[in-house]
């Protein structure tokens, strides 16, 4: 039975949850410090390649992405950059051959920004040190600014003829001598940005801001050295040092922002524990890196452990805590036989392991290259909002240069105050940070809920889809089925017919133990227990009386089959003296939330099929039950992609659902798809995503928050732009001061980062 189906009785289950993920980079391979974060991939012509995955630091625009990626596409042995701006992550293809890690490290350095290995320590360290030299910088332009603030202060209310010339002089030259440190340290990252732009022969957001930077300090500085010279009398640094201290707090609340995101994923992704214990052939445990466990090593895992590798539970029974893996909040039971992952929590118990995949074939790890590729990916959108700022940025400059101009005809005195707020208030960091950063928060919040996004252009197709189409078998059904009816006189023949199937590992066998479980001692109950398989199992009884349970045609051959139900099985004396002693009916078991499910994503006006290469009448049933209205049966994969297509060409968008190898085409084809976590690999390689919690539920949540998405990516996009058009005429006409000015594109970005903050709340609220 543990190999073969009984006829006619159980829908074939698909799936493959133990296909190897990737290979790791073996080490000693040339990666040097890259090693732990790559792997390794052959191009068409035969040349091993590495695809690493990098963490980065110092980004502050879209067009640091397009810096980097120039820089290190310059390079000798690199095919491909691709920079997430966002998430600041790097997905990076070389060849060890043709170049070493250090020189590409130095790559990215020469451009201006740090990176590292993007695993935990690593990128942690990282991050602490940015937010270290942020929280510095911040310091200085707040300090400071409130002192030139206190020096600026007396001009500003002292009556003509108030102020002696000299102390006023004196007071301009305080600000000089305390604007320094703010220009020279604070500011340097404007500078260095906007630097390493100008060197790639790129513009980005850095360049206008330096810009005004520059002009507004050194018309100052001419202003306090000869106030009657070119630049007359008037200095800024009040504004100078407020704007400074104004975009830096907007940059650090930002730069808090992805951290808090960053951490989240990676405390969801490290729960795999550095050392094991392994059980030797002698029985002695010894302690053992991780990385040294090998397929079939025993390990040891006491409770409030993590499970080093994914594995087998040999001996004992505890609960397990994935929700870090899976999204679910409650602990899954595990008993001997079950699986466990890496990554996951032993909370009751002591239990013995065998271990089945460790390194880069564990699921974690698996989960761990899915969001490091989701968070390097750039969708096309993105792309064409970066081409669309720097079409801005040119536009801000030029237009910037006429407000100069036209104000030194109208008053010279100000043409540097205008020109600087120009400067300063179309810097379109609002309107690059719209999008991103509501995709990014999206993304992390369903990491958190289980469903992890292989392409971020999911958040988008599924705000459009207007019908779902669901796979039955390992998608609205588990992998188990449950007994619902049983044919007998008393409850003895059943008390013994689950005896029985306890000697099994079959689905059925499996269904009817666990609905009938041991009511006190069963040895001696059966002996010679036999499987033969495709039909079922033979015994004796105390007696020396054979008996089977099994396929009817083979406990009664003369039963009639007629494939009305969804599986069935008898118990009886064989040969066969009259009817069956008894005859058990069972069903497929749908998902806990499947109805719920459905329900929710029709309420949302979404048209829901099922779509399965089952029979018709378990097909029907299953979508009686479910309530759709809408069932395909007998679907091959052909007929499976003729059937999106036929909805697609009638104008729908198309979500589908499906976990197992036939369903991969219409993965491909459909406009937004989905793969059961525990479905094949070749079905999780053509989805937009797959759905680690295993709770359909999810889908229709993730459409609510892809729905809300779009919604917050048209408010910040509208309030950029609006902030923008109400603005530049303000700085133009000279109402609008340098410090308003900086206040105003602070305020713009953190308001846009907070809006895309809110879609990560409430989503954990699990039902």
């Amino acid at each position: 039975m543990s190999s073969a189906s009984y006829p006619t009785l159980l829908p074939v289950m698909s799936g493959d949850a133990s296909a190897p993920a990737a290979p790791a980079a073996p080490a000693g391979s040339g990666l040097g410090s890259l090693a732990e974060c790559s792997q390794w991939q052959s191009s068409t012509d035969g040349q091993r390649l590495a695809l690493s995955q990098l963490v980065l630091s110092g980004l502050h625009c879209a067009a640091c992405a397009g810096i980097i990626e120039s820089a290190l596409r310059r390079q000798p042995g690199v095919l491909d950059a691709q920079v997430n701006a966002a998430s600041q992550r790097l997905a990076l293809q070389w060849s060890p051959v043709l170049t070493d890690a250090p020189a590409l490290l130095r790559a990215i350095n020469k451009a201006g920004y740090g990176a590292a290995p993007d695993v935990a320590a690593p990128a942690l360290a990282l991050r602490k040190a940015e937010h270290r030299k942020a929280v510095w910088r911040l310091f200085v332009a707040w300090f400071l600014m409130m002192q030139v603030m206190m020096l600026a202060a007396p001009a500003y209310l002292a009556e003509p003829g108030d102020m002696a010339p000299d102390l006023k002089l004196l007071m301009q030259w305080g600000s000089w001598v305390l604007s320094l440190p703010v220009m020279l340290f604070a500011a340097g990252p404007f500078f260095q940005a906007a630097w390493h732009q100008l060197r790639q022969r790129s513009l980005g957001m850095d360049v206008p801001v330096a810009l005004g930077l520059a002009v507004s300090f050194i018309a100052s500085t001419g202003a306090t050295f000869d106030p009657g010279g070119l630049f007359g009398h008037e200095v800024y640094f009040d504004s100078l040092t407020m704007f400074v201290a104004f975009l830096l707090s907007g940059r650090y609340l930002e730069l808090r922002a992805r951290h808090r995101v960053a951490d989240s994923l990676e405390t969801a992704l490290s729960q795999r524990p550095e050392m094991a214990q392994r059980l030797g052939a002698d029985g002695r445990v010894s302690e053992v890196r991780i990385g040294e466990l090998v397929v079939g090593d025993h390990v040891q895992v006491l409770a409030g452990q993590g499970f080093p590798a994914d594995g087998l539970v040999l001996r004992g029974a505890t609960e397990v805590d994935e929700a870090l893996l899976t999204g679910e909040s409650r602990p899954v039971p595990r008993h001997e036989g079950d699986a466990v992952v890496a990554g996951s929590v032993n909370l009751q118990s002591p239990v013995l392991v065998q271990v089945q995949r460790v390194g880069a074939d564990t699921r974690l790890e698996g989960i761990k290259a899915l969001m490091r590729g989701a968070m390097t990916r750039r969708p096309q959108q993105l792309r064409v909002a970066d081409r669309v700022a720097a079409v801005f940025l040119w536009g801000v400059l030029l237009l910037a240069a006429a407000g100069a101009l036209a104000w030194s005809q109208i008053d010279p005195s100000r043409v540097v105050w205008v020109a600087v707020s120009v400067l300063i208030v179309t810097c379109p960091c609002a309107l690059a940070l719209a999008a991103p950063s509501a995709w990014l928060a999206a993304t992390g919040a369903l990491a958190r809920r289980g469903l992890l996004l292989q392409r971020i252009e999911l958040l988008d197709s599924l705000a459009t889809v207007t019908h779902v189409v669901l796979d039955k078998t390992g998608t609205v059904t588990e992998d188990s089925l449950e007994l619902i009816a049983a044919e007998a006189l008393d409850a003895r023949p059943l008390r013994l017919a689950a005896a029985l199937a306890r000697q099994s590992q079959h689905p059925l066998s499996r269904a009817l133990a666990r609905a009938c479980p041991p009511e006190g001692p069963e040895q001696g109950l059966w002996t010679d227990v036999a499987e033969v398989a495709g039909c079922g199992l033979q015994a004796r009884d105390a007696d020396g009386k054979v008996w089977r349970l099994g396929a009817p045609a083979w406990v009664m051959p003369a039963t009639p089959t007629d494939g009305s139900e969804a599986a069935r099985l008898m118990f009886g004396p064989y040969p066969a003296d009259g009817a069956p002693t008894l005859a058990l009916h069972f069903q497929e078991t749908l998902r806990a939330d499947a109805l719920l499910a459905v329900q929710r994503l029709q309420a949302q006006g979404l048209a829901v099929s099922l779509l399965s290469g089952d029979v018709a009448a378990r097909v029907d049933e299953v979508a009686a039950r479910l309530g759709i209205a809408q069932a395909v049966a007998g679907a091959t994969p052909e007929l499976k992609l003729a059937h999106v297509s036929a909805l697609q060409a009638q104008g729908h968008k198309v979500l589908m659902v499906g976990d197992g190898i036939n369903d991969a085409p219409v993965l491909a084809q459909a406009d937004a798809s989905v793969a059961m976590g525990q479905g094949a690999l070749i079905a999780k390689a053509q989805a937009d995503g797959f759905l680690l919690s295993g709770r359909l539920a999810d889908i229709s949540a993730a459409r609510e928050l892809a729905l809300r998405t779009r919604r917050v990516v048209v408010q910040n996009l509208g309030w950029a732009l609006t902030y923008n058009m109400a603005c530049i005429p303000l700085a133009l006409m000279g109402w609008l001061p340098p410090w308003a000015a900086g206040i105003g594109m602070a305020a713009s970005s953190l308001l846009v980062v907070s809006n895309s903050l809110r879609l990560g709340r409430g989503l954990d609220n699990r039902d």
